[in-house]
């Protein structure tokens, strides 16, 4: 017998651009697409089962090491936003994963957020292995996502190219 099917991609994270977040241009600030990015991190890292009573219990927690945001078309307050997360790769101690936010109305996509997170014991803040249960999890999620076409956006680098010569 065979559990349930994994989400390919995870899509259960909803939000709303706060007044708050909205800067001098009109739209949400740079700054925001962080946040929410996180949130939608805090979703996902709840359907992994490295939830508040995991972290707890085990006296463990993540850490980021890494993330890239990639800007593609303005929200604005009170647009809804639909977020998507597939994961990249993962080994004992690290979980490579990619947001998409879309606005929920439109359809667009908005932004994605590309992150690398550290698996850290509490007792000396150092990484740690992932309980043998996560990292089953994340094996069944990765089956299911290792089908999903990878996005362009995937390990981009920030740059200009090659710099022109000066005489």
């Amino acid at each position: 017998m065979t559990g349930p099917r994994e989400p390919a991609p995870f899509d259960a994270h909803r939000d709303v651009v706060r007044a708050e977040w909205i800067d001098h241009n009109h739209h949400m600030n740079m700054g925001y697409y962080l946040v929410v990015f996180d949130l939608a991190t805090d979703a996902w890292f709840r359907h992994i089962g490295l939830d508040d009573g995991h972290r707890a219990a085990r006296e463990v927690t993540t850490f980021c090491l890494e993330a890239h945001v990639t800007y593609h078309r303005e929200v604005v307050e009170g647009d809804r936003l639909r977020f998507t997360t597939r994961l990249l790769g993962w080994d004992a101690k690290r979980i490579h994963y990619f947001h998409e936010m879309y606005h929920a109305d439109l359809g667009y996509l908005a932004a994605t957020n590309e992150l690398m997170s550290l698996h850290v014991s509490l007792a000396d803040r150092r990484a740690a292995p992932m309980a043998p249960e996560i990292q089953a999890r994340l094996a069944a999620i990765q089956a299911a996502h290792d089908a999903l076409p990878r996005a362009p956006q995937v390990g981009r680098r920030i740059g200009l190219g090659a710099a022109p010569t000066t005489r």
